[in-house]
């Protein structure tokens, strides 16, 4: 991975393309992103890129946290994380990465933690079919038969039952860059992207390029 960067989540539109064609595209705020740490071989048994995105306020900052910054000399940012750069190499404490760092027509894979829905019933979270909606009949919305009664005895593991939908790290693979404006630090994404509005956003490099 040569390419990686933090963004938050704008929202839907659509724009036309150069043949005139209408594409729904996320609009994503993808950094100023700072280089907050360099993961060496020597100290830390793996080579990485730790970065820091979105301003925080020092009064909400950790006193661990506020050591790891200073002695950095940057900004105090809200969120944390590593990127295993191919090219570890050619960064440095307090370099910037930018939306520019992707082009129109790159493949890229998003990830984020999808919208939660709560406890749903099994028709909603998994798709599956309703019973007859007569009077007579006790089956509407049941999931159905969990099993044998006396053989097996019991509900298999992994059995699709009514639980917890939704709020899940979720990554759509190989994903358009439809716009890349460095100057707004904005990036167009083609189709939709996993989380709410304001959800933490992470963009990589696609590990299926053609």
């Amino acid at each position: 991975m040569k390419k990686a960067i933090l963004a938050t989540k704008v929202g839907m539109t659509q724009v036309f393309g150069e043949n005139g064609e209408l594409i729904p595209v996320t609009v994503l705020q993808a950094g100023p992103c700072v280089v907050t740490q360099i993961k060496t071989m020597e100290n830390d048994g793996y080579e990485a890129v730790q970065v820091g995105f979105t301003d925080k306020r020092e009064k909400l900052v950790a006193k661990p946290q506020k050591g790891h910054f200073d002695k950095a000399k940057v900004a105090y940012k809200r969120y944390v994380r590593e990127f295993k750069f191919e090219n570890t190499s050619d960064y440095k404490i307090a370099d910037e990465i930018k939306a520019d760092i992707f082009a129109k027509g790159d493949k890229v894979d998003v990830t984020a933690v999808s919208k939660g829905k709560g406890f749903q019933g099994a028709i909603k979270r998994h798709g599956q079919s309703r019973g007859p909606m007569a009077h007579g009949s006790k089956y509407h919305r049941h999931a159905g038969s969990n099993g044998a009664c006396s053989s097996p005895s019991k509900v298999f593991k992994g059995k699709k039952m009514a639980g917890h939908m939704g709020h899940r790290t979720v990554t759509i693979q190989n994903l358009e860059i439809v716009r890349a404006d460095a100057d707004e630090n904005l990036i167009l994404v083609r189709g939709s992207v996993p989380g709410p509005r304001k959800a933490l956003i992470t963009v990589k490099e696609t590990v299926k390029a053609v």
